[in-house]
């Protein structure tokens, strides 16, 4: 579905890259995780990936079009929730009777069904809403868009426990297999059991891209209280409940994936993650 080709940005002619030669691919049918620190360039790939910034060099082509072309039957089809944006002060209705028609797929029944997840008002003024509900209404919209291709950059920022809570049933209920979405965090906690497929990005490029599957198949995340296998750990972080740990899965455990875990020890030791999951194997 998406092709990132030796992609190069940076912002000033003077300044470092924020990617330089990175190159991607996504399929249709999964949930991705987009990870990295501060400055790694997530925000700014996803810019990219729409089309709204131009790289220095290499492409971006979404269904075999160049995204920077922006193609009407290609920005009809992806939709980008940014961390921070403004909505006019205008009711929610009026602003879904107004930009729908953009989207030739959007659905009034998924965004009534989107909203009542969020449990929210179709007549509220988005202009007087809270940074929250704002994030909630907009994602609302996006998601009944039925985009091939979602991107959403930190959407759980500003919303309270139960908004979280429902953004993960919302989520789950809109993938299918002819969709793609991607979901740039810092706050894994909140998305770690809806992804299928792990991307962590660093130094201007891509250190991990692998389905959550095969990490899971090759590494055994868990909880211990046992010292010596602590010691024996790839990665281990002491915690109230015991050390989370992670191990090489030599035994074919099924155990569940500690996204948290996985990423400190992907920006901690990436020589030891990329001996798991050499560059040949993505």
């Amino acid at each position: 579905m998406l092709n990132i080709d030796h992609l190069t940005f940076r912002y000033g002619r003077r300044q470092a890259p924020v990617l330089e030669d990175f190159s991607l691919s996504l399929k249709a049918g999964g949930i991705y995780g987009l990870l990295g620190k501060n400055g790694a360039g997530k925000s700014t790939l996803l810019y990219l990936i729409s089309g709204a910034l131009t790289p220095q060099s290499g492409t971006v082509s979404f269904k075999g079009v160049n995204t920077r072309r922006r193609q009407p039957s290609t920005l009809s089809d992806l939709f980008l929730v940014p961390e921070e944006f403004t909505l006019p002060s205008i009711s929610f209705a009026e602003y879904v009777k107004l930009n729908s028609a953009f989207y030739p797929r959007f659905s009034n029944e998924d965004l009534k069904r989107n909203v009542g997840t969020f449990d929210m008002d179709l007549e509220m003024n988005l202009g007087a809403a809270s940074m929250g509900q704002k994030k909630k209404a907009f994602m609302c919209f996006a998601l009944a868009t039925n985009t091939s291709l979602l991107l959403m950059d930190e959407p759980t920022n500003g919303l309270d426990i139960p908004g979280k809570t429902a953004f993960r049933r919302f989520i789950a209920s809109a993938m299918n297999d002819d969709r793609a979405i991607v979901i740039s965090t810092h706050q894994v906690r909140d998305v770690d059991r809806l992804l299928d497929h792990i991307i962590i990005m660093d130094n201007h490029n891509v250190l991990l891209d692998q389905s959550v599957d095969e990490i899971t198949s090759r590494l055994k995340f868990m909880v211990t209280d046992n010292q010596s296998l602590a010691r024996e750990a790839i990665y281990a972080q002491p915690g109230l409940g015991g050390t989370q740990v992670v191990l090489p899965n030599n035994d074919g455990a099924d155990t569940q994936m500690d996204l948290e875990s996985l990423f400190e020890l992907a920006l901690t030791n990436p020589q030891m993650l990329n001996s798991f999951f050499p560059k040949e194997s993505l």
